[in-house]
């Protein structure tokens, strides 16, 4: 039993004359009368009583009617399943972000996803660090990840989304923290909160060297491993600190965010594996792109995303 034979019963069904449904079919009449002839030798019944001036329905075709259609119809379904899929617009993606992304990017990607690709299934997960990120692309846990710095893995691909300047979280009460702007050496003397040591994330390396080239160590160091926690540290009191300019979305009446004079940034990159990527991925690295550029230049949003069919 093929589909074809359940499209021309369904037609000869409804038009109840082999003229007019062959030509609903544009086939001709020969081949619809053997198509539904092998149907009915298939389902070993009689689906049509037929005479000279009259087609119509035995008891049999009237029940397999519906049967038909609802065959019909899953193939439809199918087929636009498949459709959606091989575009992008059906599937599943995980994405894994850095912390300083969850605050601002990680919400815009779930709203435009949602909005524009609702049948796409999204893990996301935030406050995570770079060598994690990399791991779990590595190991299939990520599909995506947007992480800070370079990554060196032959497996490994990235795309740079912006750069981020890095501006100084100071506690409310202290003295600076009402200036406009401050050189970074002038926080010579601060103890500093600061992302963990030991290859498990890429800030800390990065704060580190900027403070050198400042001209200073900073005579103390406490390691947290989310933002969050890290700005409410600074807030309490336990130091000050240096992070990517996206924190700012992090409003705390109890600290404040201030520029430094020196030109000091880190890059903010989405990674995926090298091979392997799905329709829906690509898909979804596009929406990454795109809502990073808005966030960098609200002036001059990128265009909005149409649902290809």
């Amino acid at each position: 039993m093929e589909l074809r034979q359940i499209r021309y019963f369904l037609a000869l069904a409804e038009e109840c004359h082999f003229g007019r449904a062959a030509a609903r079919l544009h086939v001709a009449q020969p081949a619809l009368s053997q198509q539904i002839k092998q149907l009915e030798k298939e389902l070993g019944t009689a689906l049509f009583t037929r005479s000279t001036r009259h087609v119509a329905l035995t008891e049999a075709g009237q029940h397999f009617v519906e049967y038909a259609r609802s065959l019909t119809a899953q193939a439809e379904q199918a087929r636009r399943h498949m459709t959606e899929l091989a575009t992008g617009y059906v599937g599943r993606v995980s994405i894994g972000f850095i912390g300083t992304a969850t605050y601002d990017l990680l919400p815009q990607v779930a709203r435009t996803v949602r909005a524009y690709m609702p049948n796409v299934t999204m893990d996301l997960r935030g406050e995570l660090l770079t060598p994690d990120l990399v791991d779990g692309l590595l190991a299939g846990t990520y599909d995506l990840a947007v992480l800070r710095g370079t990554v060196e893995h032959e497996d490994i691909r990235t795309t740079l989304l912006r750069s981020e300047s890095l501006v100084a979280v100071l506690p409310s009460h202290h003295p600076l923290a009402g200036r406009r702007r401050i050189a970074l050496e002038e926080l010579a003397d601060e103890p500093f909160v600061i992302h963990p040591s030991r290859s498990r994330s890429s800030m800390y390396d990065q704060v580190l060297a900027a403070c050198r080239r400042a001209g200073f160590q900073p005579p103390s160091l406490m390691e947290v491993g989310e933002t969050a926690t890290l700005v409410v540290f600074v807030a309490a009191g336990h130091g000050v600190a240096l992070v990517p300019a996206s924190v700012q979305s992090l409003s705390l009446s109890s600290v404040a965010y201030v520029p430094i004079t020196e030109n000091e940034s880190v890059d903010l990159v989405l990674a995926r594996r090298a091979r392997g990527s799905t329709p829906a991925t690509e898909q979804v690295s596009s929406v990454i792109r795109r809502c990073a550029h808005d966030l960098e230049h609200p002036e001059s949003p990128a265009p909005t995303p149409t649902l290809e069919k």
